[in-house]
């Protein structure tokens, strides 16, 4: 058995609270440090890498002079907006080290359920991967209080791996991985190597609560894994102080509890769409566009709709039906109905001289389409 890593392009990676402040004594430099040397290392191998780092309230609890976890909504944000300042000074210096760029990107869940600014991040996730910046991500613990008490990072992993539609989700953390059960209380637990992802046996095994720096425990690492797989993204939980963990994963070792997703990636994403996301608006396309679409696999311009029905925005899905009414595809528009309006029977090139900006040339990319 390989690890899924060898072949993973794309890769989320998280670290945990007690991962990156050494067990809550101060950001952990030199861990820091080794993890900056490894992902330089990943992306000499041609791997693309997001990272998705806790510990900024657990930092703004060291310099605040918190000896425990504060209990008030404020008194968080208040530890994260210091924290955050540390944790972002501590990865920027690291990096830079190995002549890498990196960017702060603050997210929340509300961000990742919004469809436009689903977009906007992805767009600019893209963007920067497309520049050679490794981001760094957090939730925006400062401006947000149900993400505090219930939020983790884990979860957050899985969302961005769902977001960028990566390959794999690495979880670092202070566990070595799954067990069938708590091996400090049963004799008999078993180690998990390998499993299936959602299967929901894991989540059975899995319980119990996280250190006292973080939120999460091995469940939420499961579901986060049962959520990555929904896109087809693989994940694998790791003890992150295991000796050159991400290389070794990269180049084919099994390390750590090996989850796998059932489809693959571009599959489990157009099912998702075709069955679970409910239209809110549709276009009607030419015979030529519906050619096009079904027989050549190619995305939707602007050109080819003939009519727009129904009050969308961008980044919501909405359907494309032929001249008789029947159901051709679904997919997620770069545009809003207005400006739908506006640009259709029109080519690309006539997008940024009729609105003023150009989202994409396409009017729903074939990445972003399902056909019915």
């Amino acid at each position: 058995m390989h690890s899924v890593i060898q072949q993973a392009h794309r890769l989320i990676i998280k670290v945990g609270s007690s991962l990156v402040t050494n067990d809550g004594k101060g950001l952990d430099h030199t861990a820091i440090a080794k993890w900056a040397d490894q992902i330089g290392q990943l992306r000499r191998m041609g791997k693309e890498v997001v990272l998705v780092s806790s510990g900024a309230i657990a930092e703004g609890m060291l310099r605040l002079g918190f000896e425990s976890r504060p209990t008030g909504v404020h008194e968080l944000q208040a530890c994260a907006a210091v924290g955050q300042m540390g944790l972002a000074q501590i990865y920027e210096s690291s990096f830079s080290r190995h002549g890498m760029a990196t960017a702060q990107v603050l997210l929340t869940h509300a961000d990742l359920a919004d469809r436009e600014r689903y977009l906007n991040a992805r767009s600019t996730l893209f963007t920067l991967l497309g520049l050679g910046v490794v981001p760094i991500i957090n939730e925006n613990d400062t401006v947000v209080t149900d993400e505090i008490k219930f939020g983790d990072n884990d979860t957050l992993g899985a969302l961005v791996a769902n977001l960028i539609e990566a390959d794999a989700l690495i979880i670092l953390t202070d566990q070595r991985g799954l067990y069938t059960a708590d091996p400090r209380k049963d004799p008999h637990a078993r180690f998990v190597h390998d499993a299936q992802a959602g299967d929901p046996a894991l989540e059975a095994m899995a319980g119990g609560a996280g250190s006292s720096l973080g939120r999460g425990g091995m469940l939420t690492k499961i579901l986060a894994a049962k959520r990555a797989a929904t896109s087809g993204a693989h994940t694998v939980i790791a003890w992150g102080r295991e000796d050159q963990v991400l290389v070794r994963l990269a180049q084919g070792e099994v390390i750590g509890t090996q989850l796998t997703a059932q489809l693959a990636r571009l599959t489990a994403r157009k099912q998702w769409m075709a069955d679970y996301l409910h239209t809110i608006g549709r276009v009607v396309l030419d015979a030529g566009a519906v050619q096009k679409l079904l027989s050549d696999g190619k995305s939707l311009l602007p050109v080819g709709v003939t009519d727009v029905l129904g009050e969308f925005g961008r980044g919501d899905v909405i359907t494309c039906v032929d001249i008789t009414g029947r159901e051709v595809a679904r997919g997620i528009t770069n545009y809003a109905s207005s400006d739908a309006r506006r640009i259709m029977r029109h080519p690309s090139s006539d997008i940024l001289p009729i609105l003023g900006f150009a989202e994409e040339d396409e009017l729903i990319h074939r990445d972003n389409l399902v056909l019915l």
